[in-house]
């Protein structure tokens, strides 16, 4: 019999385990999608194979108003660093620089935005003399000023500090530019002691004036809040990089269908199911004189669900981080 290689591979492997098609097993297929649910969640909650440890990019976004006239045509040029204004609502937003690789179009590229701009009303900018109607507004993730995160990723373990020239800065000025400079110019000519200790040092400097960016995520709300000044240490079109977890997509990688662990506590939750349904008719003697007995069943499957709980916690689950500070 081939090992399961997809969810009804999984399935079917626990009710063989089980004694199907020997016996009976009084599981409902909802019941059964239900239990496989159940293992996955725990499998990659608690067990280091069903995560891997990955970094993702994300771009700093900018906000997006969509009009039903064309910007940047030959009786309207929008300008960095212009306000637009909508009229009904109030609300002003400034053209980002991103626009600048926008010519023509309907979209402009904003940031530092106050209010809601409306579908319908119409938005103003006196230095160029635009004047058109909002079809659409897109709020970007420097304006939301929280980074979205997809459901696949269930933690955050650091954002990787920011360059210091993301802010236009020229590398001549970056103080690691002028040491490399200077005092590397040869690596035969200089002492790699003398430059570790450099790098120590001006790498405590940074820990104790600048340090990183703290940040803190929530698996179920899908945010990643970073606590800086959005728009000034951080820019639209730029990016950061998150080291994090994510599940791994069992339709993707079907290998953890055969998974050991993950067959074991699959099938216990589908015992443990039969049990519970089994023990609702508990003491009906059958023709031929048997008699279920759903307590035993559910009573054997608690029993094996907290040794492979345990077993997770004790083996397979990855060590607690510390932090320091």
């Amino acid at each position: 019999m081939a090992q399961p290689s997809t969810r009804q591979g999984l399935i079917d492997y626990c009710l063989r385990k089980l004694g199907h098609p020997v016996t009976e097993i009084n599981v409902d297929d909802d019941q059964l999608s239900d239990r496989i649910d159940d293992a996955l969640q725990y499998y990659q909650d608690y067990h280091y194979d069903g995560v891997e440890r990955i970094y993702l990019k994300q771009k700093m976004t900018a906000s997006v108003i969509n009009l039903t006239t064309a910007v940047n045509t030959s009786t309207v040029v929008l300008s960095v660093g212009e306000k637009i204004t909508g009229l009904s609502s109030n609300a002003t937003a400034v053209v980002t620089h991103e626009f600048e690789t926008y010519s023509a179009g309907t979209s402009i590229l904003v940031q530092g935005t106050s209010g809601t701009f409306l579908p319908g009303e119409t938005v103003v900018s006196e230095r160029s003399g635009l004047s058109s109607v909002v079809s659409t507004f897109t709020l970007g993730v420097v304006d939301l000023q929280y980074v979205p995160i997809t459901d696949a990723v269930i933690g955050v373990v650091r954002v990787l500090p920011f360059s210091n020239v993301s802010s236009g800065q020229s590398y001549m000025w970056d103080i690691r530019y002028q040491l490399r400079l200077n005092d590397m110019f040869d690596l035969l000519s200089t002492s790699l002691i003398y430059y570790q200790q450099v790098k120590q040092q001006l790498g405590l400097i940074d820990q104790l004036l600048v340090g990183s960016k703290s940040f803190h995520f929530q698996r179920h709300m899908n945010r990643l809040y970073i606590d800086m000044m959005w728009g000034t240490d951080i820019q639209t079109g730029e990016y950061i990089m998150l080291e994090c977890y994510r599940i791994l997509d069992p339709d993707s990688w079907t290998d953890v269908y055969n998974d050991r662990f993950l067959k074991r506590y699959a099938t216990a939750l589908i015992k443990r199911q039969w049990g519970e349904n089994l023990k609702k008719f508990e003491g009906i003697q059958m023709p031929g004189g048997v008699t279920l007995n759903g307590q035993k069943i559910w009573d054997e499957a608690m029993a094996e669900i907290d040794n492979l709980e345990n077993e997770a916690q004790s083996t397979y689950v990855e060590p607690p981080m510390f932090q320091v500070g």
